[in-house]
């Protein structure tokens, strides 16, 4: 226990020193969360449903539960610091730099917040009613990465803190959050030629004017409500007095500019560097059981080609998250970027002539992972198809 520690809480008479190898079993319990989709880690000792007695018996819970209570990643606080992140913030920085040598993203990305499933709080039960009924918590914080549309992999993260400062005040225009955002996500870019892909939020002519001076292009879908419209023709903005049949579109261009008007279900517009209007691609959309090939621009192509893959992702992926909640945002930021972590490296285990040779899936990937933190000397039992190691086949220090 470390000495500001000591001082908050005192001496505490049950505690005692870890080591490395009990530090690992409780990062593997808190991981069998995103394996076994418990509602809570400590629901591991309370029977019933969510109940796993094999995990119960790798350490007592009152043990687990001191473990929980004075872990912390960093040990003190510099009177100097001033980021609200200073408990998380160098864990982040380490899992950067990991990202950084183990993977090279694609040329195409793209900046988004993703799918986090929301923080769910238990209230009293209606008199009369049975069960209960639940109301969302809302986070102190938001998330945002650059995500390689090509396999999933995320490449970096940026934390925003919700904090009820003064410093709120300067961010009070969301447009400006949004592209500062993009900013941070974009620095580390080489001049590449990459192609960003974003949401309205952050579609700006001013911001695809920077990166395209650092040789990145962009494609953004474009909302007068949302984008920052600055410099951008307003008759390029507005719904044509003449609806436009469904597929067809139209295009304004300007140097290597684009803002193209594509009507689907309602009209769409996207404003590119990256592709010409000139250039056309197809959308198939099923219609009656039978799929169908419709026009469009190729901006609309790639750009719906490679969010919805994204999508598909955080659908899918959203799943093997932690679902340990801790009250403290610090510690909620520290076990969602360990969920994405271990994402991440399923993603690499892919890639990688193993997959070949032993194609675990997600779950699979989860339960050894989890195993090898927990020690041989904790074995459960694997699911079906579980029987091999999976360091046999992937050297898991990448």
């Amino acid at each position: 226990m470390h000495t500001s520690t000591k001082r908050r809480f005192g001496n505490d008479p049950g505690w005692r020193d870890t080591n490395l190898a009990e530090m690992r079993a409780f990062l593997g319990l808190v991981a069998s969360t995103a394996v076994h989709h418990s509602e809570s880690v400590l629901s591991i000792w309370g029977g019933g449903f969510f109940g796993n007695g094999l995990l119960a018996k790798v350490m007592p819970q009152d043990r687990f539960e001191k473990l929980l209570k004075y872990f912390h990643v960093v040990a003190f606080r510099s009177t100097q610091s001033t980021d609200g992140l200073y408990k998380v913030q160098p864990f982040l920085d380490a899992l950067q730099s990991g990202f950084d040598a183990a993977f090279q993203p694609s040329q195409t990305q793209v900046l988004h917040e993703p799918l986090i499933e929301e923080d769910l709080t238990y209230v009293a039960a209606w008199a009369g009613l049975d069960g209960e009924r639940r109301r969302r918590k809302k986070r102190k914080f938001s998330l945002w990465v650059r995500q390689c549309t090509t396999t999933g992999f995320i490449c970096q993260m940026h934390v925003y803190l919700k904090a009820n400062s003064d410093a709120l005040e300067a961010f009070r225009n969301r447009v400006q959050l949004h592209s500062l955002v993009a900013k941070h996500l974009c620095v580390p870019l080489p001049p590449h030629n990459y192609i960003i892909f974003c949401g309205p939020s952050i579609t700006s002519l001013q911001l695809f004017q920077e990166f395209e001076k650092k040789g990145i292009y962009c494609c953004g879908l474009l909302s007068s409500r949302k984008s920052d419209c600055t410099g951008l023709p307003r008759s390029a903005l507005v719904s044509p007095v003449l609806p436009l049949p469904r597929g067809q579109y139209s295009s304004r261009m300007k140097g290597t500019y684009s803002i193209t008007c594509w009507a689907n279900k309602g009209v769409f517009r996207f404003l590119t560097n990256a592709y010409s209007p000139l250039k056309r691609g197809v959308i198939i959309k099923r219609k009656g059981g039978n799929l169908q090939e419709m026009p469009c621009p190729q901006a609309v192509e790639a750009f719906a080609a490679h969010l919805s893959y994204i999508c598909k992702y955080d659908d899918k992926y959203s799943r093997y998250f932690i679902t340990h909640k801790p009250n403290k945002t610090w510690q909620q930021i520290f076990w969602l970027a360990l969920s994405i972590t271990m994402n991440n490296a399923y993603v690499l285990y892919k890639l990688s002539a193993a997959y070949a040779r032993c194609r675990y899936s997600r779950t699979q990937f989860g339960q050894h992972l989890m195993q090898e933190l927990l020690g041989p000397e904790n074995e459960v039992p694997p699911e079906k198809n579980l029987s091999e190691p999976l360091t046999k086949h992937f050297n898991t220090d990448n």
